[in-house]
C-alpha cells in the first residue's frame, strides 16, 4: 500500500511485532503441542502495523491487502488483532469518523531488525513506509512488542518511540533508564507469592518443592516465596534453580532429576518460562513417571497430549492468572465473522491449528476434507474454552490503550486548531509518551486498565485446575480467586467441592511429618526442617485440642484432663469425710479409744487407794488419761470439711495435748528414778518428793509448747488448701500447714520431751520393785518415738486426703500405745488379779 501526500486519509502508525510469537513462546489459544509432523515453520516472523483511516472502512481496502496463511500456535493474537480492532471501529465515541487498521509484515528478526534504516532510505525516495509517512513528516509511531521480553528488549533497545509490550511483567523493562519508551500492559505479580501460600495453606500443604529459572525473576521469587512461607510455618524440601544455558543445565540435570524423584514433597511450585531448560526438566520428569500437584503461572497455562509433555502427572496443575473480565462478545466474534474479510487465511489456520493440536488423526496428511464455509460450522464441532490466554487479554488492553492515546491525542489537536492535513500525524514522541503512560479507561470487559502504575497495582487472580485424561482431552476450570486487596480473611476463595483429577474430593497431602493429633505436641528434630518432628503426649494435666500445637495447655487448678488430653474437665471437691470409709473408720477408733481411755480413768478414781494405783502417783495418772482422752478426740479435727478455726485448732491442740501427754509421762519417769535412785536421801530431796515437785515439768514443758504454737500462728498460720495433685480429676479439700518449719519443730520438741522421757526410763528399768512402772514407761516411750518416727516420711511421701489419714493415724496409734503400755497392766491387776494388789509397808511409806 502506498499513501499519496495531500491525500484526505489521515494516517498514524502503531507498529505490532510479534516477532518472536513462534520462535520462542509456542503458546496456542487452546492447546498446544510440539508436534514434529506440523509443515509449518515456527521460526516465521510476524509484525503488525496499525494505522488509523479517516471515515469508514471500504471494501477495497482489504482486497489490497496480502493474504498470509499463519501458523496455529501464534492465531490467538491475530483473532485478538482483528476483534479489538472491529470492535473499536464499531464504537461511536472512541476514535470517531475514523477507523483502526492494521496490516501485516513478514520477514525473520533480522529483517525486522533492519526496518529502520531501510525507512530512511525510502523516505528520501518520496515513498511510503510502514513506519514512515511521506517525505515532508517523520511521525512517531507506536509499536506494540512482545509477547517475548528478550527480543523485545532488543528492539525496545534500538527504538526511541513509545512502545508497549503485552508479555508477562518483566522487571527489565522497568528500567527506565535503559528502556524509557517501554511501557507495560501486564501488572507485576507482587502478591503472586502470597496468592501461592495461601493456597498451599488452605489445602494445609506445609512440605513444598519448588523449580525456579536462573534469572533475576526467578531469585526474586523464590526470595519473595521463601519469606512469606517462613511466616506461615511452610518448608521447602528442594529448590531446584534450573540454568538457562543448555551446557551448564547438562551438567546438573541429574540432580535435578534426582531431588524431585526422591524427594516426598507432593506439591511443587513452577515459576518461569517455557521454551527454556525449565521445559526441558519437566519432560524429563514426565518421562520418569514423576507424580506431583503443580503449582504456577498463567505462562504454563496449558493443555497437553498425554502421550507427549504434560504437566498432569498426578492430580493436576493449579494455575495463577490475573483476572480478566468475561468477554462474551468474543465468543460471537468467533462465531460470526467471515473468514474472508480479513488478509489472513483464517480458515486454512483454523483447519491448520485443529491439525496441528486437536483431535484429528495425524495419519490423514490431506487437509482438503476439512473445509468449512465459516467458522461457525468448525465450532459447531469443535468444543473449546473461548477464554482468552493472559497475553491475548494484555494484548486486546494494548490495542485499547493506544486507541485511547490517539483518541486523546486528536482532541489535543482539535483544541490546538492544527491544519486539518496534520490531524493524526504525532511528531513529538514525547507527548506520546507523556499521553500513553497516563492512560485510565474501562475496558469493555468491565475491567480498570491503569497505565500510570502497572508495577505497584495490586491485581487479583484467578485460580486453575487443569486436568488432563486419556486421548489427549483436557479440561481446565476456574475454582477459585485470590483477592490481595481484601482484609486477610477474605482475600482466597476456593470452591468447597474441588474434584481432583483421581476422583473424589478427597484433598491429597503433602507433609514432612504426620499431623499431631489432639494430645499431643510437636518436637522438632534435629538439623532437620520446622516442618519435620515428632508428636509427643502431652504432659500431665495438660491439653492440646488442635493439631499440630507447639505447647500443650495447662488445664486450670480446677479442671483436669481427660484421658485423651484433649480437653479439660471440671475436678469434683472431695475431703476426708465422715461418710468415707476411712472417715467412718478413723472416726470410729477415735471414740472408742477415748471411751476406753475414760473407763480407765472412771477405774483408777474408783481405786485410788489400792497400792498399784498409790505406788505411781495418781494425780498424774489422772492428768495422763486426761490428756489422753482429749489427744484420741483432737483427731477429729482432721475429719470432716475443713474451714480456718479446725485448720488452726488441728495442730495448735495435737501439740499441746500431746505435750502434756508426754511431760506427764515424764515426770512419772522423774518420779521413779528420784524415789529409787536415792538410797540415803536427804531432807531436801525427801521434801521435793513429798511436795510433788517432779509435777512442774508439766505446766512448764506446756508452756514452751505454746510459745512454740504462738510462733506457728503469728508468722505462718495453717490455712485452707487445695491438693490437685494426689486424685485424679478430684480437689482434695485440706489444710495447709503454713510453715512447715513451725510443724517440725513442734513435732521435734514433742520428739525430745519422748526421748528424754524415754532415757530416764530405761535407767529405772530394772530398779526392784513390786509395781515399778518404769518398764512399761520405758516400752511405751519406745512405741510412741517409732510410730512418730515412721510417720514422718509415710506423710511426705503421701499427699491428699491419704496424708490426713497418715496424721490421723499416728495420734491414734501414738495416744493408743501410751494408753495401752502404761495403764492396761494396771488395769489388769486391778480388775484380774487383786489378790496381788498390795505393798509392803515400808516401801509404801517411801512413795508417799
Amino acid at each position: 500500500m502506498k499513501k499519496l501526500c495531500g491525500s484526505s486519509i489521515s494516517i498514524f502508525l502503531l507498529s505490532f511485532s510479534l516477532i518472536l510469537c513462534c520462535l520462542t513462546e509456542p503458546i496456542c489459544f487452546w492447546r498446544i503441542k510440539n508436534n514434529e509432523d506440523n509443515d509449518v515453520d515456527l521460526r516465521n516472523d510476524r509484525g503488525f502495523y496499525l494505522w488509523t483511516h479517516e471515515g469508514p472502512i471500504e471494501d477495497n481496502l482489504y482486497n489490497n491487502m496480502i493474504y498470509f496463511r499463519i501458523p496455529a500456535s501464534c492465531y490467538e493474537f491475530f483473532l485478538v488483532m482483528f476483534f479489538a480492532t472491529d470492535e473499536i471501529n464499531e464504537n461511536p465515541y472512541l476514535l470517531p469518523n475514523m477507523s483502526l487498521m492494521f496490516s501485516i509484515s513478514v520477514g525473520l528478526i533480522q529483517d525486522t531488525l533492519g526496518l529502520l534504516d531501510r525507512a530512511y532510505e525510502q523516505q528520501n525516495n518520496g515513498e511510503y513506509f510502514t513506519n514512515y509517512i511521506c517525505r515532508k513528516y517523520i511521525i512517531c509511531a507506536v509499536h506494540i512488542i512482545g509477547p517475548s521480553w528478550k527480543t523485545s528488549a532488543k528492539l525496545a533497545f534500538l527504538s526511541l518511540s513509545p512502545q508497549v509490550f503485552f508479555g508477562p511483567f518483566n522487571p527489565n523493562l522497568s528500567d527506565h533508564d535503559q528502556f524509557p519508551y517501554v511501557y507495560q500492559v501486564a501488572t507485576k505479580d507482587t502478591y503472586l507469592s502470597h496468592g501461592m501460600v495461601s493456597l498451599l495453606l488452605h489445602f494445609r500443604w506445609t512440605w513444598i518443592g519448588l523449580v525456579v529459572s536462573d534469572n533475576d525473576q526467578g531469585i526474586q521469587f523464590l526470595s519473595d516465596l521463601r519469606e512469606e512461607m517462613q511466616r506461615h510455618g511452610i518448608c521447602l524440601a528442594f529448590v531446584n534453580v534450573i540454568p538457562e544455558t543448555m551446557q551448564i543445565y547438562m551438567t546438573k540435570s541429574t540432580i535435578y532429576d534426582k531431588q524431585i524423584m526422591t524427594s516426598s514433597a507432593k506439591v511443587v511450585i513452577i515459576y518461569g518460562e517455557m521454551n527454556s531448560t525449565l521445559e526441558v526438566s519437566f519432560k524429563i520428569w514426565g518421562y520418569l513417571g514423576a507424580q506431583r500437584i503443580w503449582i504456577t503461572t498463567s505462562q504454563w497455562d496449558v493443555v497437553t497430549n498425554k502421550k507427549d509433555f504434560s504437566l498432569d502427572f498426578f492430580h493436576g496443575t493449579f494455575i495463577f492468572a490475573h483476572h480478566r473480565g468475561e468477554m462474551p462478545k468474543f465468543r460471537y466474534f468467533m462465531q460470526t465473522m467471515d473468514t474472508d474479510k480479513y488478509p489472513v487465511n483464517i480458515s486454512e489456520s483454523i483447519l491448520g491449528w485443529n491439525y496441528f493440536n486437536c483431535s484429528i488423526s495425524k495419519n490423514r496428511n490431506k487437509m482438503e476434507d476439512f473445509k468449512f464455509n465459516n467458522t461457525l460450522e468448525w465450532s459447531a464441532l469443535q468444543k473449546y474454552d473461548m477464554a482468552l490466554s493472559e497475553e491475548g487479554y494484555n494484548l486486546y488492553n494494548a490495542v485499547y490503550t493506544l486507541a485511547h492515546t490517539f483518541h486523546e491525542l486528536i482532541l489535543q489537536q482539535v483544541e490546538s486548531q492544527i491544519p486539518a492535513e496534520h490531524k493524526g500525524i504525532f511528531r513529538d514522541c514525547h507527548q506520546v509518551s507523556s499521553v500513553l503512560k497516563t492512560r485510565v479507561f474501562t475496558n469493555p470487559a468491565g475491567e480498570l486498565v491503569n497505565m500510570n502504575d502497572r508495577e505497584n497495582q495490586c491485581s487479583a487472580y484467578d485460580i486453575f485446575i487443569i486436568w488432563n485424561f486419556p486421548q489427549g482431552f483436557g479440561l481446565k476450570v476456574k475454582i477459585g480467586s485470590y483477592l490481595p486487596c481484601f482484609p486477610q480473611m477474605q482475600q482466597l476463595h476456593i470452591s468447597e467441592d474441588v474434584e481432583w483429577a483421581t476422583g473424589g474430593t478427597s484433598v491429597p497431602s503433602s507433609l514432612c511429618s504426620l499431623p499431631c493429633t489432639p494430645g499431643f505436641r510437636k518436637i522438632h528434630q534435629k538439623e532437620t526442617a520446622d516442618c519435620c518432628f515428632d508428636c509427643v503426649q502431652c504432659p500431665e494435666n495438660e491439653v492440646s485440642n488442635e493439631t499440630d500445637m507447639q505447647q500443650c495447655v495447662r488445664c486450670p487448678d480446677d479442671k483436669y484432663a481427660n484421658l485423651e488430653q484433649t480437653h479439660c474437665l471440671q475436678r469434683a471437691v472431695t475431703f476426708l469425710a465422715y461418710e468415707d470409709p476411712l472417715g467412718i473408720a478413723l472416726g470410729s477408733m477415735a471414740l472408742s479409744f477415748s471411751a476406753i481411755t475414760i473407763l480407765v480413768l472412771v477405774t483408777f478414781v474408783k481405786y485410788k487407794d489400792t497400792p498399784i494405783v498409790k505406788s505411781n502417783n495418781c494425780i498424774l495418772s489422772y492428768i495422763l488419761l486426761i490428756s489422753l482422752v482429749f489427744c484420741f478426740l483432737c483427731s477429729l479435727l482432721f475429719i470432716g470439711h475443713p474451714n480456718k478455726a479446725t485448720c488452726i485448732l488441728q495442730q495448735t491442740t495435737f501439740g499441746v495435748f500431746f505435750t502434756v501427754a508426754v511431760s506427764t509421762v515424764l515426770a512419772k519417769t522423774i518420779t521413779v528414778v528420784m524415789a529409787f535412785k536415792l538410797t540415803t536421801p536427804g531432807r531436801r530431796m525427801r521434801g521435793m518428793l513429798t511436795s510433788g515437785a517432779p509435777n512442774l515439768v508439766i505446766p512448764i514443758c506446756t508452756l514452751i509448747q505454746l510459745f512454740l504454737c504462738g510462733i506457728w500462728l503469728v508468722t505462718s498460720p495453717p490455712f485452707i488448701d487445695r491438693d490437685i495433685q494426689s486424685e485424679h480429676g478430684k480437689i482434695v479439700i485440706i489444710c495447709n500447714k503454713g510453715s512447715v518449719i513451725a510443724f517440725h519443730v513442734v513435732l521435734g520438741y514433742l520428739g525430745s520431751l519422748a526421748l528424754g522421757s524415754f532415757s530416764l526410763a530405761f535407767l529405772a528399768r530394772n530398779l526392784p520393785d513390786r509395781f515399778n512402772e518404769a518398764k512399761f514407761l520405758t516400752f511405751s516411750m519406745l512405741v510412741f518415738c517409732s510410730v512418730w518416727i515412721t510417720f514422718l516420711p509415710v506423710y511426705h511421701s503421701t499427699r491428699g486426703k491419704i496424708m490426713v489419714v497418715v496424721e490421723v493415724f499416728s495420734i491414734l496409734a501414738s495416744s493408743a500405745v501410751l494408753l495401752g503400755c502404761i495403764f492396761v497392766p494396771k488395769c489388769y491387776v486391778i480388775l484380774v488379779r487383786p489378790d496381788s494388789n498390795f505393798v509392803p509397808k515400808c516401801k509404801d511409806k517411801l512413795l508417799h
